[in-house]
């Protein structure tokens, strides 16, 4: 299965950094960036493997903040 996303990326120094616009925590780093979107689609990958994990002694609430 295939999905499309948006890769927003910008020069941090030397690397490229970049995040996909529509998974919030998706983030990476490349040298190129080729090696960037390598990078951010293993990240995306990696955050599916994990999703609804909960790590060890975590916890939740919920929280109201005022903007």
């Amino acid at each position: 299965m295939s999905r499309q996303f948006t890769l927003e990326y910008w020069l941090d120094g030397q690397l490229y950094v970049g995040r996909l616009t529509e998974v919030p925590g998706v983030f990476s780093q490349g040298e190129s960036l080729q090696q960037l979107e390598r990078n951010i689609r293993d990240a995306y990958r990696m955050m599916l493997e994990t999703d609804g994990d909960v790590h060890a002694g975590a916890q939740r609430t919920a929280i109201t903040v005022d903007v």
